[in-house]
């Protein structure tokens, strides 16, 4: 593997390249799904290749294959040269990556339980034991459960001496019952949004989640919502937010605007820009003095965690919004440099085929000091919304609106009534600066989000985000469009 990553290196430097790197991609995935006691599906797919970037008259140009041999390693090279050739004549400001990358080393997720290890048979008994406990409440109209394993090993070397080797290994599940009546659909599912939570670690996390611990409650609690009091329409009011619904309006509203390439432009065409402009940095009050974000790719747990990036930088920890204000972004070292900045390891590519980009990591709302008891009893009147059920935010992630799968009215400082169909709409840097509460690190917990899309041809990250519940004030709820 050595041998070949090293020819790609040595002919890309014969054919006047001023830098280029190689990734070799190993893939492997399970995903299975049990739908009402029978097997939905078993998938189990693997897929190993090569991709090459080069740094050409100031251009980048890549290419990439399956092919693993030293023709064909030749041939990539040559035509990564070739696109970045073309790509030079195009005026525009030259590539430049800042200090060099020399990274050596060896990674892997730390386990207990290798989750490839646990027979099939194992993996269905558990699924089957959740769909159980959710087939036996009545009313429920359709109930599934899924797990879900990944692991990647990937081997980096570029031509300033960076060799690296990794091999990130992810578990993930869940389960979800949807009920039908009074002109009404509801879904709940279980740990997080969309059926599905998702760790880098063993076998041993997915079993603390206890699904099938969980199945009756969450069947029961979506035939409650078919008869639960609708959420109250155009008030406005104090929201409290729980971890999982949390952790999507922080991927949403905080990580995708300090992504640098959308600040640039570069992501324009799909993903948007960024309402986060460079002026900004160092000055505008993102959140009130509470909120505290960091960009990390070393938490455990977190899909954003690893050793190194597509680009050999070594994960790291560092802060976006600190005491409300903006002081950094998502960088590669190209959009780094251009801000006099290094990269703080947010490049990342969707498999051997893909170019990397700027991609969230960890991007985590840090704990406060309020245990979640306190909050509430804290809170005369407000809504207590939880687990996402629906999303839309404009292409500089500045306006938003978000449904939740659930709600409680909260009275008095104690949680009440059930609510359903339950909403809130906001600004993003009004909504950021309006949080007064956060709780504190006892409920606090990073979650996954494995479908975060963005680039052409498309490119599915998987990314995490520590949350804990927190309160937001005059919050405009209840509000469809």
């Amino acid at each position: 593997m050595k041998e070949l990553m090293n020819r790609a290196l040595d002919l890309a430097r014969l054919r006047g390249a001023h830098y280029a790197d190689v990734r070799i991609v190993h893939n492997r995935t399970e995903n299975i799904s049990v739908r009402e006691g029978v097997v939905e599906s078993l998938n189990f797919s693997e897929t190993e290749g090569f991709g090459v970037r080069v740094l050409f008259g100031g251009a980048w140009g890549f290419a990439s294959s399956r092919d693993l041999s030293p023709a064909e390693v030749d041939r990539t090279t040559a035509q990564a040269i070739e696109i970045a050739r073309a790509s030079a004549l195009v005026s525009g400001e030259a590539v430049d990556l800042g200090p060099a990358v020399t990274s050596q080393g060896v990674y892997a997720t730390p386990f207990r339980v290798d989750p490839f290890s646990v027979s099939l048979e194992d993996k269905l008994a558990l699924l089957m034991a959740a769909d159980r406990e959710m087939g036996k409440v009545s009313g429920v109209r359709t109930w599934r459960s899924n797990l879900s394993l990944e692991r990647e090993h990937k081997v980096f070397a570029n031509t300033e001496g960076a060799f690296t080797e990794q091999t990130i290994t992810e578990t993930g599940g869940g389960i979800q019952a949807t009920a039908v009546g009074n002109g009404e659909v509801q879904t709940r599912t279980y740990p997080n949004s969309f059926a599905r939570d998702q760790v880098t670690g063993g076998w041993e996390e997915l079993v603390k989640w206890d699904l099938p611990g969980n199945g009756e409650r969450v069947a029961s609690e979506a035939v409650a919502l078919l008869t639960a009091d609708a959420c109250p329409s155009n008030l406005t009011t104090t929201l409290i937010l729980g971890g999982p619904q949390l952790a999507l309006q922080v991927h949403e509203s905080c990580g995708h605007p300090t992504e640098l390439d959308r600040v640039y432009g570069t992501e324009a065409a799909y993903a948007g820009t960024s309402f986060l402009t460079t002026e900004k940095l160092g000055t505008f009050q993102y959140g009130s003095p509470v909120v505290n974000l960091t960009a990390d790719s070393v938490r455990p747990l977190g899909l954003g965690t690893f050793g190194w990036d597509d680009e050999g930088v070594p994960a790291q920890s560092t802060p976006l919004v600190k005491d409300g204000l903006f002081v950094g972004y998502l960088m590669s070292r190209e959009t780094a440099s251009r801000l006099g900045r290094t990269s703080n390891a947010c490049m990342r590519a969707s498999g051997w085929n893909r170019i990397p980009i700027i991609r969230m990591v960890n991007v985590s709302l840090e704990p406060g000091t309020w245990t979640f008891d306190d909050l509430i009893a804290d809170t005369d009147y407000g809504i207590y919304m939880d687990l996402n059920r629906s999303w839309s935010i404009d292409d500089k992630r500045y306006n938003f609106q978000f449904g939740t799968e659930m709600g409680y009215e909260i009275k008095n400082g104690k949680l009440g009534r059930m609510l359903r169909n339950c909403t809130y709409t906001g600004i993003t840097p009004e909504f950021w600066n309006s949080c007064d509460a956060v709780c504190n690190a006892d409920t606090w917990r990073i979650w996954g989000t494995p479908n975060c899309g963005k680039g052409q041809p498309g490119q599915v990250a998987h990314t995490g985000h520590g949350t804990a519940p927190a309160r937001f004030r005059n919050i405009k709820v209840g509000v469809l469009k």
